[in-house]
């Protein structure tokens, strides 16, 4: 992958003439290069749990191929799709600066992929280094079609933390024996809430402590006194979770592939959208023994959830093989997870997240602010759809979820198409609002009627606008958290609470020196969170709860950025090869 170099009598002066360039312009040795990949969408047998099942994979891997790419490099992605299956593509935490026709969100950002057709993601990593990860956007196709995306430094610069001996992607997800496009279609239609999975995975691997499951399990092999990178990326459909790994504490220096201050815990909770990167420090001392790294969900709502564990095992490398035992018959430890719904230590390890905030990794937090928007977040019902039936949601009715009461209606055409070729008449009007219309006690008693509006409205903000947004969780049907994800933009989180957020109050709280900097946050449950971004970068841009039931629900909502005025500040194009609805 990469750059390709002819073989020839006449390269190594060709190398020669390169490596002179490189050292009299050193500029030229920090540009990145063109990297091209090839995604083959196709459907591949997939045993776990003892049950078989044809899954959607990207070239027939599950997890899907991992992407390697530096600072400044350009991508570009080829998708070919074969199966019957619409598809697309989000590379998630990329900020896609002019190129938000690669964003990938179906319907938002472009029309999906269809059977037989293809489309080249073509887009540059601008300002962006560490941990993030890409997904299918469209239904519940990325419950099997997701694989890590990680961005290095550029060349010659260093992480600003020891050096590790090996770096280790760990991508969390779920399995489901059942077809999960069959999930939420009978979801969706009964009303009621998805059946859950039957297991999550660590890198597509349930883990011994499941049923026929045992020859599934990852296995990370360490040396003692050594440091490992530990890329974690949650991409489960549905489930916060917590990860810690027995008898061992890690490092955290990154989040959603922005570094953070190092602190060390002994347990990460980490929400789906969301990247963390830790260091392990395997111990000096040899260890004769087993070790479990486990993940279990962190649980706020009022819903069934997956109530299970996934292990992997972290063991020692065997320096004297002839001198150890047999791996069956070493003590293996197991970690002390905090309870399920333990809301008090996902908090904690929240506030604990900061930017570096240096001189070479500055936090450039938005001081002033243009515009101010207060969305309540959160699930409510909507009448059943069937005549002369009960829906299985609250009292007959079927779940819905919503911003501001509104629950968001896809179009059936992109929006981004619309917007850019002023075609947005009949496809999606500007009148998102900035605040609730009906204001009530968010977090108290909930209303009487728990019914939400339907519709495709926006946010238009012009060009380098400074937005304050505070989310606000709301105990309709139950307080519950959110993890809301902002496509295009990285923002600050500024400020978080629980209870109704006071406007009065509540501001003089913010950080506006080292708040942690973030793609994807989590609203807590019964409580707030207020971010900051500037909107540098034109387009339409997605904003949604990566509980997956949840936008397929209709919390979800979109930001235009109106075009700036010099060239850099303006959307491109959009690619001839561009997909048609």
């Amino acid at each position: 992958m990469g750059v390709f170099l002819p073989s020839s009598p006449a390269f190594p002066g060709v190398f020669l003439f390169l490596f002179i360039t490189l050292c009299l312009i050193p500029e030229l040795a920090l540009a990145g290069i063109t990297r091209h990949y090839k995604f083959d969408i196709v459907m591949k047998n997939v045993t776990r749990l003892c049950h078989n099942k044809s899954i959607v994979t990207v070239n027939g891997q599950f997890p899907g191929p991992r992407i390697v790419a530096r600072e400044g490099d350009s991508l570009l992605i080829k998708v070919v799709n074969h199966v019957h299956n619409n598809i697309s593509i989000h590379w998630h935490g990329i900020r896609q600066l002019q190129t938000g026709w690669a964003d990938g969100p179906a319907y938002v950002t472009q029309c999906p992929i269809q059977t037989s057709r293809s489309y080249v993601y073509n887009f540059t990593i601008v300002g962006q280094r560490g941990t993030l990860f890409w997904h299918a956007h469209i239904s519940w196709l990325r419950s099997t079609v997701y694989g890590p995306l990680i961005i290095l430094p550029k060349h010659g610069v260093p992480y600003p933390f020891p050096k590790p001996h090996k770096e280790v992607p760990i991508i969390f997800g779920e399995w489901w024996n059942v077809d999960t496009e069959a999930v939420i279609s009978q979801a969706m239609q009964t009303g009621g809430g998805p059946n859950v999975s039957d297991a999550y995975t660590i890198n597509g691997l349930p883990g011994l402590l499941y049923n026929c499951s045992a020859k599934d399990t990852f296995k990370l092999k360490v040396k003692r006194g050594k440091t490992y990178l530990l890329r974690l990326i949650n991409a489960a459909l549905n489930d916060e979770l917590f990860f810690s790994i027995a008898n061992h504490s890690l490092t955290v220096v990154e989040a959603d592939a922005v570094y953070v201050k190092p602190f060390e815990t002994n347990t990460i909770v980490i929400a789906p959208g969301q990247t963390t990167n830790v260091l392990l420090n395997a111990k000096a001392k040899f260890q004769n023994a087993t070790f479990f790294m486990a993940a279990r969900p962190y649980v706020t709502g009022l819903g069934t959830f997956d109530n299970s564990t996934v292990a992997g095992i972290l063991e020692y490398d065997h320096e004297f093989p002839h001198k150890t035992l047999s791996i069956r018959k070493l003590p293996l430890f197991k970690p002390v997870l905090p309870p399920l719904n333990d809301t008090s230590s996902a908090t904690n390890f929240s506030n604990k997240l900061r930017s570096l905030a240096s001189a070479q990794f500055p936090a450039n937090v938005p001081q002033k602010v243009d515009k101010r928007f207060f969305f309540t977040v959160g699930l409510g019902t909507i009448p059943c759809q069937h005549n002369n039936q009960t829906c299985q949601g609250p009292n007959g009715t079927m779940f819905s979820a919503s911003v501001n009461n509104i629950s968001f209606a896809l179009p059936s055409t992109a929006l981004l198409q619309a917007h850019f070729f002023g075609q947005s008449k009949g496809v999606y009007s500007p009148d998102f609002p900035s605040s609730p219309i009906f204001p009530f006690n968010y977090t108290g008693t909930p209303p009487n009627n728990t019914m939400v509006s339907n519709g495709t409205k926006l946010v238009v903000l012009p060009f380098n606008t400074s937005v304050e947004l505070v989310m606000q969780d709301t105990s309709i049907l139950g307080a519950e958290s959110h993890p809301l994800h902002l496509h295009g933009f990285n923002f600050f989180v500024v400020g978080q609470g629980f209870g109704n957020f006071d406007p009065n109050n509540d501001p003089a709280k913010f950080n506006l020196i080292d708040p942690v900097e973030r793609n994807t946050v989590g609203i807590p449950s019964g409580g707030w969170v207020a971010i900051r971004f500037l909107a540098d970068n034109p387009g339409v841009w997605f904003m949604h709860c990566h509980l997956e039931i949840h936008t397929s629900w209709g919390l979800r909502m979109a930001w235009v950025v109106l075009d700036g005025k010099l060239p850099n500040q303006k959307l491109l194009p959009p690619p001839a090869d561009l997909p048609k609805c």
